[in-house]
């Protein structure tokens, strides 16, 4: 599983307190959007498309998306099928799936690639929470280096005399409390998605 950092870094001028905080406010929602996106690859004991979402498979000599060359269902709660639109393509999907740090193990018929999900034990359960905690707190970070960021423009709007120091004061509260409101969505989030992983089937 790969973890794309998301980008916190925007040098801008602002002339407004309004800009700054609705500049914070979308790029933490950019944050939020890549947590969820992350999120959905991290596995639970149940099947889903979204599992396999992050594989590339060698395609020509371009890693390409899996979803790119294949339709994928889950027939049922313990299995994914995977169906190449070009059949040749067969061996490296299912190469590319058994590469993945995913714990899966593929077989095919020459035309469709079934992928078992096997339950997790406890023990993988316990890993893969604990990348999920690593995977949360850096998106926490990244709100928080968003937070910084506004609040040095707040500075530099002062500093210009664009604004007093009461607005100033105001402003830092308000990015505090937007900072405050996505780091509690990136908890929730986290913490909905451990209950996911630990529930046993």
């Amino acid at each position: 599983m790969k973890s794309g950092k998301p980008s916190t870094s925007a040098p801008q001028t602002f002339q407004t307190v309004k800009d700054i905080e609705t500049n914070a406010k979308t790029r933490m929602e950019k944050v939020l959007a890549d947590l969820q996106h992350e999120m959905a690859s991290i596995r639970t004991g149940r099947a889903s498309v979204s599992l396999l979402e992050g594989i590339r498979v060698d395609y020509y000599g371009t890693p390409t998306p899996l979803n790119q060359l294949a339709a994928l269902h889950v027939p049922e709660p313990s299995l994914i099928t995977v169906q190449p639109w070009d059949v040749s393509q067969i061996g490296a999907i299912e190469k590319a799936i058994r590469a993945s740090d995913l714990g899966l193990n593929p077989n095919n018929d020459g035309r469709i690639i079934r992928v078992p999900v096997p339950p997790l034990t406890e023990e993988r359960r316990k890993e893969i929470v604990k990348h999920l905690h690593a995977v949360a707190e850096e998106h926490k970070v990244a709100a928080r280096n968003i937070r910084r960021d506004a609040n040095e423009n707040l500075k530099k709007l002062l500093k210009d005399k664009l604004i007093s120091e009461d607005d100033e004061r105001r402003a830092l509260d308000e990015v505090q409390k937007l900072t405050d409101g996505y780091i509690s969505k990136i908890e929730q989030m986290a913490k909905a998605k451990e209950k996911e992983i630990m529930e046993l089937k």
